[in-house]
């Protein structure tokens, strides 16, 4: 069978709003095998709604109508599709109610407007919001099926995986599921991997590597096609067991929401270590990143952010001598940075970042040189030199600095 993407919006048409939802959705069928080989952008105009519901009748039976639930003008979705299917629209009260609620909670006024999130395709059957307000539609008629769904990517997600992918699977489930397992690296550039991953991997001729680079890190998917569940499972552990024979030492873990700072924090939780952080260059984003997942209250009391050479010597106490022979961007600066840090707060972990994040150089280092220390309690401090790529931008050297901080505490933390 075939499905059909459409998504609304004039701010994807313009180029000023990167659609996420398309391939969400499309790596969703295809575990499902429905392929979706007609994917169109339009914009908020009725017409051109109408037109494209009326075009994906002819040619597919599943369609998917993406973005433009909200209670503005320019939300003309759920109006127009019901009008290029011949129905109308009903209030879902008790979703209705809801929404009352919750914006009597947050002591935000109501406009009437707002009703529209709580309507969907009459005939259909509403679909639940786990993560917004608007609520979805599912509407089956002629032996097609038409999704409405909002266009916010965290309530697309939690639409699509909860009130969505269980519906495709009991009404178009053939049975045939594609498997999949999905491992991330970091460190190692994208034609070496796949190389050394081919290599690996000749003898499991029925599985297929491909590998999609993110800005902190590698994912490759090993993929295969209709097996048994326990045989499936086997074939792509043992796959992955190949592969990281010859390269655990890039790899921090498996599946699509992967992360080293979750990684990280849950490995210190279970060890009841704690760490804290000494940032020149990343100005901060290291203990941002690692607030940022739950529990981090658990193994982190707070860090110092030394952007000047005067900051590290008032806050860290660190020798001018060691600044003025070494220079701020130094493995010895990198190392008393992490080791104060971690001293002072008591911490079994001290990662320090200093570097320069360009664009201009910096004490004759040009930007991308980065020195990482991490200091140990009872151990040797380690220190790390990166060359990260000067034309990646300011903000990326940044970003890639803490992805290495974090894989240096990882490696450690595995060991």
């Amino acid at each position: 069978m075939n499905a059909e993407i459409i998504s609304v919006g004039t701010e994807l048409v313009l180029g000023q709003v990167v659609n996420t939802n398309v391939p969400l959705l499309a790596k969703t069928l295809a575990k499902l095998d429905i392929a979706a080989p007609y994917q169109v952008t339009i914009k908020d105009e009725r017409q051109q709604i109408e037109d494209a519901i009326e075009a994906a009748w002819r040619r597919a039976d599943l369609i998917f109508v993406c973005g433009g639930l909200g209670p503005t003008a320019d939300d003309v979705t759920l109006k127009s599709t019901a009008a290029a299917l011949n129905t109308s629209l009903t209030t879902d009260q008790k979703h209705w109610q809801w929404i009352k609620q919750v914006f009597k909670r947050r002591q935000i006024k109501l406009l009437n407007e707002n009703i529209q999130q709580a309507r969907y395709l009459t005939g259909g059957q509403p679909l639940a919001n786990p993560a917004g307000l608007a609520l979805g539609s599912w509407y089956s008629t002629d032996g097609r099926v038409v999704v409405v769904l909002p266009g916010p990517p965290a309530e697309f997600k939690a639409m699509l995986e909860k009130s969505v992918e269980p519906r495709l699977v009991a009404t178009f489930g053939s049975g045939q599921r594609i498997a999949s397992r999905t491992m991330n690296f970091l460190g190692r550039p994208e034609s070496t991997l796949m190389e050394e991953i081919g290599e690996a991997t000749k003898k499991f001729s029925q599985v297929t590597v491909t590998s999609y680079v993110q800005p902190s890190r590698i994912q490759v998917r090993l993929t295969v096609p209709d097996l048994s569940a326990s045989e499936a499972e086997r074939v792509l552990g043992a796959t992955a067991d190949a592969i990281l024979k010859v390269d655990r030492q890039y790899f921090f873990g498996f599946g699509d929401n992967c992360s080293l700072v979750n990684q990280v924090v849950s490995l210190l939780k279970k060890q009841g270590k704690t760490i804290t952080g000494a940032e020149s260059l990343t100005g901060g984003m290291f203990q941002s990143t690692i607030c940022s997942v739950p529990g981090a209250s658990n193994v982190f009391n707070g860090g110092f952010v030394t952007y000047a050479a005067s900051a590290k010597e008032k806050l860290l106490g660190i020798a001018s001598e060691i600044i003025n022979q070494h220079g701020v961007v130094s493995a010895e600066t990198a190392q008393a940075m992490a080791e104060n840090s971690r001293e002072k707060l008591d911490a079994d972990f001290g990662l320090a970042f200093t570097g320069v994040a360009g664009p201009d150089a910096l004490e004759g280092q040009v930007a991308g040189t980065v020195w990482l220390g991490l200091a140990v309690r009872g151990q040797q401090t380690q220190t790390k030199l990166l060359h990260l790529p000067e034309y990646s931008g300011r903000q990326e050297i940044r970003n890639l600095s803490v992805q290495y901080g974090l894989q240096m505490i990882y490696q450690q933390l595995r060991e």
